[in-house]
């Protein structure tokens, strides 16, 4: 047995490492519950309720959107057979990559009155202005609703596929017995079954609608995100700020618990018999085909067209895209991640090892604590984490007034604040690839160890950390890449006069030359494939 002493070490880890993970949220909610705040009380009487209504109706288009596009994907995946259908399972995955200001950009680009399709178009047919002819404008609240549900609709998609295929087989054949269409089979049978799948994946996209930062901004569409960014560089107030952002949290807060609560009403025992590789349904004829030409559709407008539109910007644009500045601002980007992923790692290895030797029914809790700060939105969290750390350098600065050494900033105005954003934020992705190799450690190894004579620390090193390599290998590779594609947190916290490729884009996007940034952002996209290979390889080996 351990001594009492050598626990409490690994118990002060966990639990210091929770309470700085979860500080942020802390501040958040107690600034947010401050008293009144002139900034704020203005916003609430002109603009407030604008920002709350478009980032409602935001939400609902692209829930809608999403479904119309992934149910129709996932069940034909999922059930039929057609032409083509073993490359559409995965490349239907890809659109997953595109950061969603990526795809906003080039379909402006594409659309807008300079664009090249309404320059066709108008030389096609001979209209000389705007006032010969009527086109949408992309730059709307619907516009923005279709790129973003373009973007991520393979969540819907990817969860609803897995649903489908775990239902029971018996259940869908008894319903052909009964003479039920496949239509009616899937409204009646397949759509119920995957009702608690279904409503946690819209959660989740409902989340990632409201943190969504650059395509809003970029479309001029006031969203409670561009609120938080434009109440703190506008009016520089952090309370007002702060209290937009409690906002937000109380919309987090709705969507997590009607997920809880659906999946709880949701109880559905249907493991016998799942659907393997026989198909229900062989598609043939014009039904094959008008399946393959959907699934084309989807795929084209949502990754072939603006990625063949980067690489050509790259192509035609090489020597002004390839220079220095892409070299600096793709290193930086490497660093940050490359830190973040580390420091990530180590710090859930540190709290899941708490987990594993603690005998306080509470341990587990600072691995909760250390995960809330994923739910929040980038500039939620910028604003989040400003709070401690603005205090920390004020108390810092107070402390050694009248000393020869002027700290300043020290935390909250350099690269330091970047970095504890993207761990707060990027943590709970790490803890949980860790967790799933760590699950799989028998806990005899632990009990061979300790009789060996090993103590805490080097039965973590030893024993656990070789076998927890492939964990630690996919959470690097997935907070690495997700602190590669990061924006909205970066634009508020980076250092003065540094640039990452995400924040370098959208500078560029904002001057309207997204072609000088274009090996920038097809760098972005590349990277973001990688997780999607190993998702793929992954569920492959789960079917087969």
């Amino acid at each position: 047995m351990q001594s009492l002493l050598s626990l409490s070490k690994w118990q002060i880890f966990a639990w210091l490492i929770g309470a700085c993970l979860s500080a942020p949220l802390a501040f958040l909610i107690y600034e947010s519950l401050q008293g009144d705040s002139d900034v704020f009380t203005h916003l609430w009487d002109t603009v407030l309720w604008d920002y709350i209504y478009n980032t409602l109706v935001l939400i609902a288009g692209v829930l809608l959107l999403s479904c119309l596009i992934a149910l129709p994907l996932g069940w034909l995946t999922a059930y039929c057979q057609f032409p083509g259908k073993k490359y559409f399972e995965w490349a239907l995955m890809l659109p997953l990559a595109m950061p969603t200001y990526i795809i906003a950009y080039v379909y402006t680009d594409l659309f807008d009155y300079a664009g090249p399709v309404q320059i066709a178009l108008r030389a096609w047919f001979g209209w000389q202005s705007p006032d010969d002819y009527w086109f949408f404008d992309i730059r709307t609240l619907g516009g923005a609703i279709v790129m973003i549900a373009l973007v991520l609709y393979p969540y819907l998609y990817l969860i609803f596929k897995t649903a489908l295929r775990e239902q029971s087989f018996k259940l869908l054949q008894a319903s052909q017995l009964m003479g039920m269409s496949p239509l009616q089979s899937f409204f009646k049978v397949s759509l119920p079954l995957a009702r608690g799948a279904i409503v946690a994946a819209l959660a989740l996209i409902s989340m990632e609608t409201m943190a969504d930062f650059a395509t809003v901004h970029y479309f001029a569409v006031s969203t409670l995100t561009t609120a938080v960014y434009d109440t703190w560089l506008g009016y520089y107030s952090l309370t007002a700020a702060a209290k937009i952002s409690g906002i937000m949290l109380l919309f987090l807060f709705v969507v997590i618990t009607l997920e809880k609560i659906s999946r709880k009403n949701t109880t559905v025992h249907e493991r016998q018999s799942a659907v393997n590789d026989t198909h229900l349904y062989t598609l043939s004829g014009k039904y094959a085909w008008l399946a393959s030409i959907y699934c084309i559709v989807v795929l084209f407008f949502a990754f072939a067209l603006p990625v063949g539109v980067l690489v050509s910007y790259s192509i035609d644009y090489f020597d002004q895209a390839w220079n220095s500045e892409f070299f600096l601002y793709a290193w930086q980007s490497l660093k940050i991640s490359l830190w973040v992923s580390v420091i990530a790692i180590a710090l859930s290895i540190i709290v899941l090892f708490y987990q594993r030797i603690g005998e306080q029914k509470s341990k587990a809790l600072p691995g909760r604590v250390s995960s809330t700060g994923y739910a929040l939105p980038g500039t939620v969290l910028a604003i989040a984490v400003l709070l401690p750390l603005t205090l920390l350098d004020t108390k810092l600065n107070d402390w050694l007034e009248g000393t020869a050494f002027e700290p300043g900033l020290l935390f909250s105005g350099t690269i330091f604040a970047m970095v504890f954003a993207y761990v707060v934020r990027f943590y709970a992705i790490a803890q949980g690839a860790v967790e799933a190799s760590y699950v799989r450690i028998s806990p005899s190894l632990d009990m061979a160890s300790q009789s060996m004579g090993k103590n805490f620390a080097q039965m973590l090193g030893s024993v656990h950390i070789p076998l927890l390599r492939g964990g630690i290998l996919t959470a690097g590779l997935l907070v690495f890449i997700e602190c590669m594609k990061e924006l909205p947190a970066a634009l508020l916290l980076r250092p003065f006069n540094f640039e990452t490729l995400a924040t370098h884009v959208f500078q560029y996007v904002s001057d309207e030359q997204l072609e000088l940034a274009s090996i920038s952002a097809l760098f972005i996209v590349l990277v973001g494939l990688v997780p999607l290979y190993f998702v793929n390889r992954s569920m492959e080996q789960h079917n087969s």
